[in-house]
């Protein structure tokens, strides 16, 4: 358990043990089933953590050129891009870098695919499909939805393209469990079979929340298993990014001052618009630590950001004591796909990245000020 005593506020702190925790779980689905998993950066990109991630994981799998630059400089081994549309100008440098390129379209590998291959000769280049089977609870992270532009379905397909291809990728999940997985792996199957057998590796893409705590790490690993003896000498490929920072820190906080409107109003050193987006955009609740919802305990506040945004608001929660300027604030599991979306609006204070060391230690690794601000600007 951190020792909040020592953590400056607003802060991110990543506890190294829990992330272990979930980069052992990993590589057991890696060591029986055979599979091979990707670290996707756009879930976690904390790279002060890669040295530790990087004896586990395969690698990492980035979504366009500065994200495969870091995965290249920070834990540099296989480096796997993908992005819906690649730039003239930049898909020589991500070639460079890359083990894996896969493209969206037919159109984007026939306008790309030779000065790839002249930039990297050993580039494997891969597609990404739409198996068309929609299972994302929410539809802002639904890439197989309606009018959905991420991958190629079927009746898009060009099979002029195979003889360029490697592999094959599919992204359909949203933190689901191996069932949703059964069932877009059936439909794959069931829609581009006869292309499988030609391919060298399959990527079954993210949303696999297989660090959780109800998730069936059991029948993945032989639904995985399975495929594998279907399809012989196939590898493949795991990318999730919750799955890595699921559970392992939060986002910790400190109350500015409280106002009354007609109900209690904490103001905090964070922001859920800044700090904590998909609370506004999924949207979801955030546990508190030690809080409930509104009316379960005696003492009940709106949580609120110090931000001039009227709606920046992380929700109402209540207490066994009443709040007071200076209390802390726990966030739990903040580290996955928040910090990757924080932003410095309203030219609020950016929480600062920490990590809760196995020897019961906090390293400051990052700290933000006036300068990181401007430099977004112009």
């Amino acid at each position: 358990m951190i020792d909040l005593s020592k953590v400056p506020t607003p802060c991110y702190v990543c506890e190294e043990e829990l992330l272990e925790r979930n980069l052992k779980i990993l590589d057991r689905v890696q060591k029986e089933s055979g599979a091979k998993v990707l670290l996707a950066l756009k879930g976690f990109a904390m790279w002060s953590t890669f040295d530790l991630v990087g004896k586990y994981l395969y690698g990492v799998s980035a979504s366009g050129l500065h994200e495969a630059m870091l995965g290249r400089e920070t834990m540099n081994r296989e480096v796997h891009t993908y992005s819906p549309a690649f730039r003239e100008d930049e898909i020589e440098h991500i070639a460079k870098i890359s083990d894996h390129l896969i493209f969206n379209s037919p159109q984007q590998i026939r306008r790309f695919l030779a000065k790839a291959k002249n930039a990297n000769p050993k580039i494997s280049c891969g597609i990404r499909i739409n198996p068309e089977v929609s299972s994302a609870p929410v539809d802002l992270y639904d890439p197989c939805g309606t009018y959905s532009r991420l991958g190629t379905t079927l009746s898009n397909f060009d099979i002029q393209i195979l003889p360029d291809l490697e592999g094959m990728h599919f992204h359909a999940l949203c933190e689901q469990n191996v069932d949703a997985l059964e069932n877009v792996l059936m439909a794959f199957e069931k829609n581009f079979g006869p292309y499988i057998e030609k391919m060298r590796w399959i990527n079954f893409g993210g949303g696999h929340h297989i660090t959780r705590s109800d998730y069936n790490v059991d029948r993945l690993i032989e639904v995985i298993t399975e495929f594998k003896e279907r399809h012989k000498e196939i590898s493949v490929y795991l990318e999730p990014g919750e799955a890595v920072g699921w559970q392992t820190g939060p986002l910790v906080a400190s109350v500015l001052d409280i106002v009354n409107n007609g109900i209690e109003i904490a103001i905090l050193d964070v922001s859920a618009e800044a700090h904590m987006p998909d609370t506004l955009a999924m949207p979801y609740r955030a546990e508190v630590r030690g809080a409930a919802k509104a009316g379960e305990k005696p003492y009940t506040y709106r949580l609120a950001g110090n931000t001039c945004l009227a709606g920046d608001i992380m929700g109402d929660y209540s207490f066994d004591k009443p709040l007071r300027i200076g209390d802390k604030v726990v966030f739990e599991d903040q580290i996955h796909y928040t910090m990757v979306k924080s932003t410095t609006f309203n030219g609020v204070k950016h929480p600062s990245i920490a990590i809760w060391t196995k020897k019961r230690d906090l390293k400051i690794v990052r700290e933000f000020g006036y300068e990181d601000f401007k430099r977004r600007l112009s």
